[in-house]
């Protein structure tokens, strides 16, 4: 049993245990799409609390695919779908929330453009009209990975170009404007084979890219990581990898100016591929790497830094969960600043289910976007998990200047109800309840209960009496 005292005030906080580093609870799992064939590349939790997933569809729309919006309420819950292109193929592989709370996305499309294949950027107002469509390409191949919107209003985008650079594709960065015209385009690459798979502008108004490279490195692919200036010059370029494959799926500036890279590897692990993580200076110099997997293949599709300087990451796996080694599963990975293994989760059945898309929650948990074949209608659908918290119970005590009053603010569970008593109610997200509150303490990892707090003796003549109800198992 652990005990936590306020001071003079003699407020307790007791719990019966504290878990140490617990794995998140699913809270829940939504399947979306119809009876073809759809799939989900990106996730990202949205200003009302719900999420926005992108990808494509087979089951919808004019042709086959089409590019496919999915929003959702906090729950999971439907609130608008929405298909855009053409009768050839289109496709979505990135979608933010705009500071208009409408949405982009990018892609590839063959239904418009000049050449085969065109990036396509879609941009739509909150309930998913679209504002304006835009290609951009030369008559070859060009697709885009990754959609950022930027502090002036405007859109950077990354993927890869057949038509324009040095070699058989090179990696392609377009900058637009809020209307999605283009203000410049840069390509970077060698002779050989670049693609480029994910985007983030950096603190100093440059961006760095992160995909993967046969031009450079030690072996026929390696990771490739182009940190520019504001205009696209090219700062510095480092390439990651053994002599076998790596390929690099998405990139994070970090806390401390560092990037952070996750891709996969068959140079380095415990057998054909393993998820590989690269943490790199502000200067791209190797500051550690890590591997992590079994004896299936093993790789990470999205990497996000954590609130608490660690790493989370999605992607697939054929060495743990239920439908492997035959098929592969949702794998969520947690690490600590170091890169070192905190937990790891598998979700899915026994058929191939794989994860493209991971962000942290205001709630402290995750949600995870991808494709399932084990679940839905036939064929993939879209597949959305939910977690909780990584401690499932999280409790602050907000205390007001003159120390007559107490409130409690608990987060749990979304799936679970609770009661909370005082004299002063906080709001829904659990914010100060007004000036001159301050965060007196806090505790986390508390298990299921009940779990009761209450005021000491002293403190009877103000009849305060708080319960927190836990979650049912």
């Amino acid at each position: 049993m652990k005990a936590l005292c306020l001071g003079g005030l003699s407020l307790c906080l007791v719990a019966v245990s504290v878990f140490s580093q617990p794995t998140p609870d699913t809270l829940w799992t939504r399947i979306y799409g119809g009876n073809a064939e759809d799939e989900a590349f990106s996730v990202q939790q949205t200003a009302d609390r719900g999420y926005i997933l992108a990808g494509y569809t087979w089951s919808f729309g004019a042709g086959g695919p089409d590019v496919y919006l999915v929003k959702t309420n906090s729950f999971g819950d439907t609130l608008w779908t929405r298909t855009y292109g053409g009768r050839s193929e289109d496709a979505a592989w990135s979608v933010r929330q705009t500071t208009d709370g409408g949405y982009i996305a990018a892609g590839r499309t063959t239904s418009f453009g000049a050449g085969s294949n065109d990036v396509y950027l879609v941009r739509t107002t909150g309930q998913g009209d679209a504002l304006w469509t835009r290609t951009y390409g030369r008559g070859g191949y060009e697709a885009a990975r990754s959609v950022q919107p930027t502090t002036d209003g405007g859109y950077i985008v990354a993927g890869y170009t057949s038509s324009l650079g040095a070699g058989s594709y090179d990696f392609y960065l377009i900058k637009t404007d809020s209307l999605g015209d283009t203000l410049w385009t840069r390509t970077y690459g060698g002779s050989g084979d670049d693609r480029a798979s994910s985007v983030q502008p950096t603190s100093d108004g440059g961006y760095v890219i992160a995909g993967s490279t046969q031009s450079f490195g030690a072996g026929n692919w390696d990771f490739y990581v182009v940190k520019t200036d504001s205009l696209a010059d090219t700062l510095w370029t480092r390439t990651y990898g053994g002599s076998s494959h790596e390929w690099a799926n998405s990139i994070q500036q970090t806390t401390d100016g560092g990037y952070i890279a996750a891709g996969w590897s068959s140079s380095f692990g415990a057998d054909y591929e393993d998820l590989y993580l690269v943490k790199i200076d502000s200067l791209g110099d190797t500051l550690w790497t890590r591997t992590h997997g079994g004896n299936g293949s093993d790789w990470a599709s999205s990497i996000q830094q954590t609130s608490d300087g660690g790493y989370v990451m999605a992607g697939s796996t054929y060495s743990y969960g239920a439908g492997t080694p035959t098929y592969s599963n949702f794998w969520l990975v947690k690490t600590d600043s170091l890169g070192d293994t905190l937990w790891t989760r598998t979700y899915g059945g026994t058929e191939h289910d794989g994860a493209y898309s991971v962000q942290a929650t205001t709630d402290g948990g995750y949600i995870v976007a991808g494709r399932s074949e084990s679940f839905g209608a036939t064929f993939y659908n879209f597949y959305l998990v939910k977690t909780g918290p990584e401690s499932p119970y999280f409790v602050t005590v907000y205390l007001n200047d003159s120390g007559t009053n107490a409130i409690l603010r608990w987060i749990a569970r979304q799936t679970c109800d609770y009661d909370i008593y005082s004299t002063t109610q906080m709001d829904e997200i659990g914010n100060p309840p007004g000036p001159g509150w301050s965060v007196a303490a806090t505790l986390t990892g508390i298990p299921a209960g009940p779990v009761e707090w209450t005021d000491p003796a002293d403190w009877v003549p103000y009849k305060r009496y708080a319960v927190i109800r836990s979650c049912p198992e």
